[in-house]
């Protein structure tokens, strides 16, 4: 039977399993931790606010409260430290190794580690095990790349369909609105799926969904990387003796093949992506928290909508891109009111004490998802189609870094302010979104200069230096 070339059901469909899971292990575990705390059941409420009614019932509720969320971020802080350096070193390789193995193990791979998280997940919950367990049970995941591997085996197999830097935009852009508009309907869901089943009925609905999700991407979808004839006998050997230095290669041949404005370049397009992600995800990781502590208290079905409207981001950046792209915008521009959305955004989350406040203040950060498709599509048009693989695993790499990096930092900075501000943590998200806007600065002013260099003067053969002109025409409409 012939495969597919689409990525895309198996994007939307991971990001369904994994958001349906999501926001219940972060309330699971709160929930585990305010039993072992107290020895009493989580306090659960059909109002919108349980402070209220708890405060009354104990006085030593808001110290329950401050106790648990430290607790929490710090139960945060263990799964990301343990997890960060296995899934940094097997995101580069893997992803790396891509362009010449297939894109197929950077997406398989890491869809195996996810269902055995989920089912470990599943196993604690159904038979109440030690909630410390799941720490442990994020190595599993990280062994195999985790999220990281995942989307830059998918990234890049859109990059090897695309035909032009426009449909390349695009279809990067479209395939984070397919993970803003699954996991969005996932989140919203998970409030009365656990209301009505608890929490066992929609870890294992994951863990299903991820069966299927494996089962297509080993059996339908086609391999864009085609592989050399079995005949050469040569290559096999070559393989097993040469297999680590050819997953570095194509990192190291990215940089080292180019000119020194262009590498320039970028390494600055790789700064303003880290460092806004850094500043988007450290914030964001902290809402389910935020909105779970005093004066909110929100029950799940609040989260279920807080958490879906986050979500929805996605799907309204794409049509931010879409649209700006159609309008001609400059991409940097693009860039950079997704970043001001962000900052926005944060700042209003800062000073949020009521349910609505919370909700109004993703309002501004419906854009900001609009960074992280632009500059991928900058930085591939830079980067020779044989190159992809090796661009989308540093990217991949770098992101599972910065991310991890950025949890561990702002749970430990929340953890010992939430007594006095919680909400300090965003005010520093949204402070640290002056490093992506400066660098941006600067790229305006080096860019021109790398649109008007000759592609030939690079030290590489004929055939990546006619690549390279191919791709240099995308330069000059991507950074005027």
């Amino acid at each position: 039977m012939k495969g597919l070339y689409l990525v895309e059901p198996v994007v939307a469909l991971y990001a369904f399993s994994t958001y349906l899971t999501y926001p219940l292990m972060q309330q699971y575990v709160y929930r585990r931790l305010w039993h072992d705390l107290t020895n009493s059941t989580y306090p659960i409420s059909d109002n919108a606010s349980t402070c209220a009614a708890n405060r009354s019932s104990n006085i030593n509720q808001s110290i329950y409260f401050e106790a648990m969320q430290q607790q929490a971020s710090l139960f945060s802080l263990y799964s990301e430290v343990l997890s960060a350096i296995p899934s940094l070193v097997v995101t580069l390789m893997v992803v790396a190794y891509s362009d010449r193995g297939g894109r197929k193990l950077a997406i398989i791979l890491p869809l195996v580690g996810t269902l055995a998280y989920t089912l470990a997940l599943l196993s604690v919950s159904y038979f109440e095990l030690n909630v410390y367990i799941l720490v442990g049970c994020t190595l599993i995941s990280a062994l195999c790349g985790g999220l990281g591997t995942f989307l830059g085996g998918c990234f890049a197999y859109i990059a090897d369909l695309s035909e032009d830097g426009q449909q390349k935009t695009l279809r990067i852009a479209g395939l984070d609105s397919m993970i803003g508009l699954l996991s969005g309907v996932a989140a919203l869901s998970t409030g009365y799926f656990l209301k009505v089943a608890g929490f066992n009925w929609p870890f294992l609905t994951s863990a299903v969904c991820q069966v299927f999700i494996l089962l297509y991407a080993i059996f339908i979808l086609e391999e864009t990387v085609k592989q050399p004839p079995p005949d050469a006998a040569n290559l096999d050997e070559s393989r097993q003796r040469w297999a680590m230095q050819q997953m570095f290669y194509g990192v190291y041949q990215m940089f080292a093949g180019a000119s020194p404005k262009r590498r320039a370049l970028l390494i600055l397009l790789m700064l303003i992506f880290n460092s806004f992600c850094f500043t988007y995800m450290g914030g964001i990781s902290l809402f389910v928290l935020y909105e779970l502590n005093e004066p909110l208290c929100w029950t799940e079905i609040l989260i279920g909508y807080g958490t879906a409207l986050s979500t929805a981001i996605f799907l309204s950046s794409f049509m931010g891109v879409a649209a700006f792209t159609y309008c001609g915008t400059p991409q940097l521009l693009i860039v950079l009111m997704g970043i001001l959305s962000v900052a926005m955004g944060m700042v209003m989350m800062a000073f949020s004490k009521t349910t609505l406040m919370v909700f109004l203040a993703r309002v501004p950060m419906l854009l900001s998802i609009m960074p992280y498709a632009v500059l991928r599509s900058m930085m591939s048009k830079i980067i020779p189609k044989s190159e992809q693989g090796a661009l989308f695993a540093c990217l991949a790499f770098l992101e599972v870094l910065t991310s991890n990096v950025s949890v561990a930092v702002f749970n430990s900075l929340y953890a010992a302010t939430v007594a006095w501000y919680p909400g300090f943590v965003f005010l520093l998200s949204a402070g640290l979104c002056l490093i992506p806007m400066l660098l941006l600065g600067v790229v305006c002013v080096i860019g021109l200069d790398v649109t008007n260099e000759d592609p030939g003067s690079t030290s590489q053969g004929d055939k990546k230096t006619t690549e390279t002109s191919e791709d240099q025409n995308d330069l000059s409409p991507l950074l005027t």
